[in-house]
């Protein structure tokens, strides 16, 4: 099921219907505009940039689609009418398979937005220093972030730099999987020069240094650079401006989502601009669709008295309100008897409450993968304070001396649903931590212990075939041969 919302947004544009944090959202038309007659002044490059983060809002790629990558772990089933995400799960998609190539589309509207952004604005004279600063390092981040996203799903990916828009030469080779590392890495460094530490109530939302960093932190730990990794991670961990949450559920309700913690997420709000994730997480019955189901081994390994559970996961005979009413959760809603509650909010009076924020990065993601290179670094125990930061939190007590197992289990109770597992695994199976088929040739578990009857089934993992997912034909076809298929498709 799909509901296409056309926002209407030309590169740059002041049509824009979203903005990243900010409470006024400028809906009168401004007229025809190409970068001939735009990128004049701030406002334009405020709009450009806001056109940037416009793209994070869209089905196909944020707002529903990068999510479904995920049913290839252990974690979840798909649910929903899309039969073309049954191949994902199952590991039997190929190049034409819908949700490996829609989301190519947006990564790249992103790069090519932000590429407009940082050719024109470095121009603009008519604006204050520091926004000129923020908003190249806004656009330095959001085009590395496209660009992580296309490399963790594609792997070798092309790169679209300036001087191709320029030359309007677009048609570009794969480029090496070092090569668009270095590339995402010195956007990363470059915003993290540009970017402020912090950001006024009003513009809560925007990316800051924190997000370079931990974006910087997460590279370099796909990277195997584990000091680096270390070094930006740690520029988080320890700053008051990024500190976790009082309280886990404190990410996942609108009013409060834009907190420290909060590196980066999709801003969505009621009646504008906004994504359609809370709707595809909640159950059907009470206006949602239902298209992620959490499995009972992921719910089974949540310690006795961890508070996440109770936020993370709809589980049987448990409360929901739902605004008009508080009603019981009953398994038949799922074919696993569970939903993700964390995804879930309901206004007061009805309906979907689509101002709550889609989580893309954290401050607890951060501290696990310090607290993991500093395990693999320097062995059990040298990551217990980060590990411990996150427990605590979460109401459980202090581990001494946790070795590589207690981070993995650390990361999948902390990160449940937020498109982290299926990653993990593949990196940790790429260097040899873990054996990633023993996970996947286990059936997904339903909340009475049945297999689940629709994608419950154990799946085959290919290596290395399955560590990327084939590049979209449509897009080798228009390349008329630049674009070569990746390995074993």
């Amino acid at each position: 099921m799909k509901r296409k919302r056309y926002i209407p947004a030309m590169l740059g544009s002041a049509l824009l219907l979203f903005a990243a944090g900010c409470h006024v959202l400028d809906v009168e038309p401004k007229g025809s505009y190409t970068t001939g007659n735009y990128w004049r002044n701030q406002n334009d490059a405020l709009d450009g940039i806001t056109g940037i983060y416009e793209v994070l809002l869209q089905e196909d790629y944020t707002g529903f689609n990068e999510f479904v990558f995920d049913n290839c772990s252990d974690d979840q089933v798909r649910g929903g009418d899309h039969d073309y995400d049954q191949v994902i799960e199952e590991f039997t998609y190929d190049a034409s398979t819908y949700s490996v190539r829609v989301g190519w589309r947006w990564k790249y509207e992103e790069i090519s937005r932000a590429n407009n952004a940082l050719i024109y604005i470095p121009n603009i004279s008519d604006i204050d220093p520091e926004i000129k600063n923020r908003c190249l390092g806004e656009a330095h981040f959001l085009r590395a972030y496209a660009y992580w996203r296309l490399m963790l799903i594609y792997g070798e990916v092309p790169i679209i730099r300036e001087e191709h828009v320029l030359s309007g030469d677009y048609n570009q080779p794969k480029a090496g999987l070092d090569t668009v590392r270095q590339y995402i890495e010195q956007d990363l460094l470059a915003a993290a020069d540009l970017l402020p530490e912090t950001y006024a109530s009003g513009d809560k939302g925007r990316v800051s240094k924190g997000a370079a960093w931990g974006l910087l932190c997460k590279l370099y730990m796909y990277w195997e650079k584990l000091d680096k990794a270390i070094e930006y991670g740690t520029k988080v961990t320890t700053n008051a401006n990024y500190a976790l949450a009082t309280n886990y559920v404190d990410n996942f309700n609108a009013a409060t989502g834009n907190n420290s913690e909060m590196l980066f997420a999709v801003q969505s709000e009621n009646g504008w601009g906004y994504t359609d994730f809370v709707t595809y997480h909640a159950p059907r019955a009470w206006g949602g669709w239902s298209f992620f189901f959490p499995v009972k081994n992921l719910v089974d390994e949540y310690e006795t008295g961890d508070a996440r559970k109770d936020v993370s996961i709809m589980k049987q005979g448990d409360q929901i309100d739902i605004g008009t009413e508080v009603v019981t959760y009953d398994p038949g809603l799922s074919s696993t008897g569970f939903h993700y509650r964390k995804f879930c909010r309901w206004l007061s009076n009805g309906g979907l409450d689509y101002s709550m924020k889609t989580p893309l990065l954290r401050s607890a993601d951060i501290y696990l993968l310090v607290a993991e290179a500093k395990i693999r670094t320097s062995g059990p125990g040298a990551g217990d304070a980060e590990i411990n930061a996150v427990r605590k939190r979460a109401g459980l007590p202090d581990l001494t001396g946790a070795n590589f197992a207690a981070l993995m289990h650390e990361r999948r109770m902390e990160l449940a649903g937020e498109n982290e597992r299926h990653q993990d695994l593949m990196r940790w199976d790429k260097v040899k931590l873990v054996d990633i088929t023993t996970y996947y040739n286990k059936p997904k578990l339903s909340y009475n212990g049945t297999q689940v009857a629709v994608g419950g089934a154990p799946r085959t993992f290919i290596r290395p075939k399955h560590y990327y997912f084939p590049i979209p034909q449509q897009e080798i076809d228009k390349s008329k041969g630049v674009l070569v298929q990746n390995p074993n498709y």
